[in-house]
């Protein structure tokens, strides 16, 4: 059983190019509140006891203004930036590259910086309380340092009105641990149902289909496992400059060479987040419902 109180690592350093602008940082609750905003006050009353950013360091200033300089009087943060020359012994960035190594290579940034059970989340999707609370329970509960878990949702809840996604469908046996992960693209709401798209071909997808919206729970053992994937990764594709190294690419293939085992812990919670600029108003007015439902405080931080 672990006792150790688990750490919120944030990744914030995503460009967004569907959203055209900086999203990790826009304001979205009635008081100013960006959506990690909303991720961090869960996670404290949950029972995390601290915070860890990866950011870029273009966007240090603007982070610092509006996000770090008013959580750091709440609860312990620090962060780190997600650099593209970042990368083991041996390896150099090429010439030319511009996009990020990808989620893997984020969560690898935070090796030297987080010694206990964490959670891995993006910025910009708003996960709900109760997807936080049952992250803590299943880390009180854990055996083993390669017991790590997923927080799984129902694609219905997890879709935009305003275009097509990709998600992480998930294979799960009868005892809910985690078989293997299966990128769909172009998800979108259709007429007959859920549809998503593959080779110019449509395909129905069952509404209660579980799917990964890239909250995970780890234990620090899965650096080394990041460390030993990434160099593999460098080695087959560092001259690609739009190849990226997934977070659930890397679990998958530990799943499968069975180093791993990870529990899939189901979330009812609506997903919402800011994948298309047009989702801003629905995120708003979600927030806004929410607040008025008793769920938030209009101000989460006075």
């Amino acid at each position: 059983m672990n006792r150790m109180k688990p750490t919120l690592l944030i990744m914030a350093a995503g460009i967004g190019s569907r959203y055209g602008t900086l999203k990790q940082i826009d304001r979205i609750g009635p008081s100013g509140e960006t959506i990690l905003d909303y991720s961090v006050f869960d996670a404290l009353r949950s029972g995390f006891e601290r915070v860890v950013f990866i950011i870029r360091k273009d966007i240090e200033k603007d982070f610092r203004e509006v996000i770090f300089d008013r959580l750091e009087k709440k609860i312990p943060v620090s962060y780190i930036f997600q650099e593209l020359e970042d990368l083991p012994a041996g390896y150099t960035c090429p010439s030319g590259r511009v996009k990020p190594w990808g989620t893997g290579h984020a969560v690898w940034t935070a090796r030297h910086h987080i010694h206990s059970p964490f959670c891995a989340i993006n910025a910009d999707d708003f996960y709900g309380l109760e997807s936080f609370q049952h992250a803590v329970l299943f880390f009180k509960n854990q055996g083993h340092q390669g017991d790590y878990c997923l927080m799984g949702y129902l694609v219905r809840n997890t879709l935009s009105d305003y275009g097509s996604v990709t998600r992480g469908v998930c294979q799960v046996d009868q005892d809910d641990y985690l078989i293997g992960i299966e990128e769909r693209f172009h998800i979108l709401k259709a007429e007959k149902g859920i549809l998503y798209r593959e080779n110019d071909q449509d395909y129905p997808l069952d509404e209660n289909t579980i799917v990964s919206m890239n909250m995970w729970g780890f234990t620090p053992s899965l650096f080394d496992f990041l460390d030993r994937g990434f160099r593999e990764f460098l080695q087959e594709n560092a001259s690609l400059p739009k190849a990226e190294f997934l977070l659930p690419s890397v679990i998958n293939d530990l799943l499968q060479r069975r180093l791993i085992k990870a529990r899939v812990l189901k979330s009812n919670a609506i997903w919402f987040g800011l994948t298309y600029f047009e989702d801003k108003q629905k995120v708003i007015d979600t927030i806004r419902d929410l607040v008025g439902q008793g769920l938030y405080p209009a101000s989460l931080w006075e």
